[in-house]
């Protein structure tokens, strides 16, 4: 790229603002990231912050794989005062401290840059500015194009025919913003010569620097064009036409002077002696940063497979003998603690992958692989096929040994009484049992060990748990079976290769198992691990084998229907945009609609704002479902928007899209639940989400009653009702609280009676609704405006409202500033069960993110609590329907929601035997009530 845009054959010398790019790249890392507290902003597992780093080591990568210059420098300042502040004490007084989460940060970067081997340079007493218009004076004298990386507008009066500013920070058309001469005039108006003349005369505000007081930008560039330079605008003020600005430039020519001092960068700074090659990059050093920052993709870039996996011994068990006895070893490990499992397949589809091969551990650094797929057979001919009942395995040949070797495993693998451990079990669950194998026993899973133990870890795969506890770099599976079109499964790759690749996931896991279940103990997570997480394994793993029955036609009369609303949506969007002089509106444009809302209609002035709010990157209007919920009361268009984008995500998230997530073998549709989906430790769906079906709308109820049960049974949905509330009055110990629900009071109707003073026969529906509206968003953190806009009442109501409220529960105030001082102290929060959520967030230097995770404090003991009383709950059902032999069965869980299937014969006993069990899953200050329905859908039965 650089070669297009210099015609120059001269070396390059690329010299990096390393401030200026690390204060760019936190800020650019906060605004790309978005979200709320531990999303926001990128950070270690312990909430040490690192995006100001990894953006600056992405610009760094981009210069040097784009540009390949021949000599770099990263230049920062030097802690200490330099000349200026000596000359001028308020020189960038008024600059905002760094953000305390950048300053621990420069000490890594500063390690990042040597590690790679690039020069890293800092002058006490100067600027880094100074030093680097020293270094490009000299390198151009030297003979070689000079490229500074900075943004920073002072740099433009170094400019020159070999100097150019490179703003990799701010892409333009060619991918950067590239400044030479003629660039830097386009900007400013004046040659690179005269910025310092420029400056002198409009001061630079975000460095303090006063300039003439009433010369702005225009006026200086007007002067300078006048008069050629800052000596002649002041020897030759008398000739300025402007009285005041006359005045003001001979009563501040002694200001103008030094503001001119301050802003020119000295070139002649004592500098070191400093070669500015690049080096060899430090490996190891870089290695031992990356692990600390846990930026796992840089580690293993600099890793090669294998790498900290050390000493190990790894069997292929590729004959009959070996098979035999391997099952025989298995069976013997039932006195030592059992043994790790894990299976290799031909896709990630457990209910339709064919399986390849199994690998075991039960010691450290050693491991055992099983193929089923040798040619020619160990055993001898195809085995036939046993598919169990149910099965969602497709038809089609199976590999020749796979029956007999698991004939042979069966004993061990069927044994409850041997414990079973692996990485993500669920899925090895799935694909024996698609084989005929029901594996029982299963007592470790890393993965969700690993949840339990270090929640804030963004990732709990295998390799990366690997490479972030143990250093261990595992072989990638794109070595063993490519990508793209080239991509093979893994039955094709050669059984050696395979061999190693499952025996090291097998031993790694074991060591991962040995390292984790001891820091389950010490962190306090044993009991939530043993007690909720573990069972709930093969408990999702059978909701998700029965799946749920949808009713095809009617999810394609409601795609109509939504397709309908839509269009009718639309074409009103249309005819209040052509009304207002747009034609051809895009309503899928966010800008489109904004400019419509706010531009057009002024919208924001209607609702008493001077001004429209903008996205969190402040690069549009926001048109965000609270923001137009805010705007429809002053117009129809707000309406209509969510109108249409209701209709239209439910069309295209559900009605068109559940019938493609339907198993052509069962009718049904089988979603795949995560135990580590939330911080809360609530569970999440995929493939589909179910999670996130309206509750409480027309369309919502419309696309519940698609899911149907077998024929002639009926689903059963069994809820907890209002658990946050009442886990809220079992932590604050509240009496009103615990008055209210032990007496079995609607607590809303009692929240209002006693907030407005009223007889609890005398509030009104509208008092109710405002109590419930306060009641719940307690819990989430809801202030006097959001209040306001539910409650449709004044600010004041509404912060009279709150007051009152916690005046009326003191108990309640009282727990949630104790939950947040205690999570300052502690740096986390927990749940009844022990489960942990860390909160760095609630240190950081910025009050809003500091009140986010405020929020977060207050909220995750109720919502995680709530989360471990469902799973408990489940456990507790599944293991009664097992063993009692009932036909019915849990199909989906859904927030504080189960949902059943049962024959008509056994509905009214499992309605009283679900309400039974959820009930007293867990012992509170106030009883636990669970609302039960069924009918011929899921509609009907909740």
């Amino acid at each position: 790229m650089a070669t297009s845009l210099t015609a120059s054959k001269r070396p390059r010398l690329f010299l990096l603002d390393g401030m200026a790019l690390a204060y760019r790249a936190h800020f650019a890392m906060l605004v790309r990231r978005g979200g709320g507290p531990g999303e926001h902003r990128l950070t270690t597992a312990a909430g040490a912050p690192t995006g100001a780093v990894f953006g600056f080591l992405a610009a760094l990568d981009r210069i040097l794989a784009t540009e390949k210059p021949e000599e770099i420098c990263v230049v920062f300042d030097a802690p200490e005062p330099t000349f200026r502040h000596e000359a001028y004490p308020e020189y960038k007084a008024t600059r905002e401290k760094m953000p305390g989460e950048m300053v621990p940060q420069l000490a890594w970067i500063r390690r990042a840059v040597e590690g790679q081997g690039i020069p890293f340079l800092s002058v006490s007493g100067y600027e880094a500015d100074d030093v680097i218009g020293t270094l490009a004076r000299r390198g151009d004298a030297a003979g070689k194009d000079v490229w500074i990386v900075s943004g920073d507008k002072d740099m433009l009066q170094l400019v020159g025919e070999h100097v150019r500013l490179y703003n990799v920070m701010k892409p333009g058309a060619d991918g950067v913003d590239l400044v030479g001469p003629a660039e830097a005039r386009t900007k400013f108006g004046v040659p690179p010569e005269r910025i310092i003349d420029l400056l002198g005369l409009m001061g630079d505000s975000s460095d303090n620097v006063p300039g003439v007081p009433g010369v702005g930008e225009k006026t200086a560039v007007r002067l300078i064009e006048a008069f050629g330079s800052l000596e002649q605008v002041l020897a030759r003020a008398d000739e300025v036409t402007q009285p005041r600005l006359r005045e003001n430039l001979k009563a501040n020519a002694a200001l103008a002077r030094l503001s001119q001092q301050l802003v020119t960068i000295h070139c002649d700074v004592p500098l070191p002696r400093v070669s500015l090659a690049r080096g060899e990059p430090d490996v190891e050093a870089l290695k031992a940063l990356y692990a600390e920052l846990e930026f796992q993709g840089r580690l293993e870039a600099l890793q090669r497979p294998g790498d900290g996996l050390g000493e190990f011994t790894y069997h292929t068990c590729d004959t009959a003998a070996k098979v035999r006895k391997l099952a025989k070893d298995l069976a013997a490990t039932r006195e030592h603690g059992g043994f790790v499992l894990d299976t290799e397949t031909t896709g990630l589809d457990p209910h339709q992958a064919e399986l390849v091969g199994l690998s075991f551990a039960w010691k450290e650094r050693e491991a055992w692989y099983v193929p089923v797929n040798l040619d020619p057979p160990m055993f001898g001919g195809k085995a036939t096929r046993h598919v169990p009942e149910g099965s969602l395995f497709a038809d089609g040949p199976r590999s020749g040994d796979t029956e007999a070797v698991l004939d042979l495993l069966r004993g061990p693998l069927e044994d409850p009484g041997i414990p079973k451990a692996g990485q993500n079990m669920k899925y090895d669950l799935h694909v024996l049992r698609c084989h005929g194998v029901e594996v029982q026993g299963v007592a470790f899973d890393t993965m969700v060990a690993d949840f339990c133990a270090d929640p804030a870890s963004r990732e709990h795969n295998l390799d990366a748990m690997a490479l972030r506890r143990l250093g261990i770099t595992k072989i990638p599976t794109t070595d063993l079976i490519g990508t793209g079109k080239a991509q093979v499964t893994m039955r094709e790759v050669p059984v050696e290769k395979v061999a190693r690749y499952a025996c090291e996931d097998a031993d790694v896991t074991l060591r991962l198992k040995c390292m984790i279940e001891r820091e389950l103990v010490e962190k306090g997570v044993g009991t939530l691990f043993r007690d909720a997480e573990m069972p709930m394994i093969p408990v999702l793993a059978r909701m998700e084998a029965r799946g749920i029955r949808v009713d095809l036609a009617a999810l394609r009369a409601l795609s109509d229907e939504l397709g309908r609303r839509a269009a009718e949506a639309e074409a009103s969007i249309q005819r209040i945009a052509a009304a207002a002089g747009v034609e051809s509106l895009n309503v899928r444009s966010n800008p489109a609609l904004g400019a419509l809302l706010f531009d057009t209609l002024a919208l924001h002035e209607k609702a008493g704002r001077r001004k429209p709010r903008r996205t969190a990157g402040g690069t549009g209007y926001a048109t965000d479902e609270e923001t137009l919920e805010e705007l429809r009361e002053h117009h129809e268009l707000p309406g209509l928007i969510l109108a249409y984008r209701s209709s239209t995500k439910l069309k295209n998230t559900y009605a068109d899209a559940l019938p493609t997530f339907v198993n052509p073998r069962t009718g049904r549709i089988h979603t795949t639940f995560h135990p580590t989906g939330a911080a809360t430790g609530r569970l999440s769906s995929s493939d589909p989400n179910l999670q996130n079906i309206p509750v409480r709308t027309e369309e919502g109820r419309a696309l519940r009653r698609a899911f149907v049960p077998e024929d002639g049974w009926a689903l059963l949905s069994a809820d907890y009702s209002q658990i946050e509330l009442r886990l809220l009055a079992h932590f604050s110990r509240d009496e009103g609280l615990l008055e209210a629900f032990r007496s079995g009071q609607d607590v809303h109707r009692a929240t209002a009676a006693r907030i407005f003073k009223v007889p609890l026969a005398e509030v009104s529906p509208a008092l109710r609704s405002r109590a419930k509206a306060v009641n719940f968003g307690v819990i989430y953190g809801m202030g006097p405006q959001r209040l306001a806009r539910e409650t449709k009442t004044t600010m004041d109501e509404a912060r009279a409202f709150i007051a009152s409220y916690f005046e009326t529960y003191p108990g309640v105030r009282a727990w949630l500033d104790g939950t947040v001082d205690t999570a300052r102290t502690l740096g986390y929060v927990s749940t009844l069960l022990g489960r942990r959520r860390y909160l760095p967030e609630l240190h950081d230097s910025d009050a809003r993110v500091q009140a986010q995770a405020e929020n977060v404090a207050m909220n995750t003991p109720l919502q995680g609590t709530a989360a471990d009383i469902i799973k408990l709950a489940m456990i507790r059902i599944d293991r009664r329907l097992r063993a009692e032999g009932w036909q019915a069965r849990m199909l989906l869980q859904v927030h504080d929601e189960l949902v059943f299937e049962a024959p008509p014969d056994e509905v009214a006993r499992l309605a009283a035997m679900a309400r039974e069990e959820m009930a007293s899953a867990a012992t509170l200050c106030v009883p636990l009530v669970v609302d039960v329905g069924q009918g011929a859908s899921w509609a009907d039965a909740h």
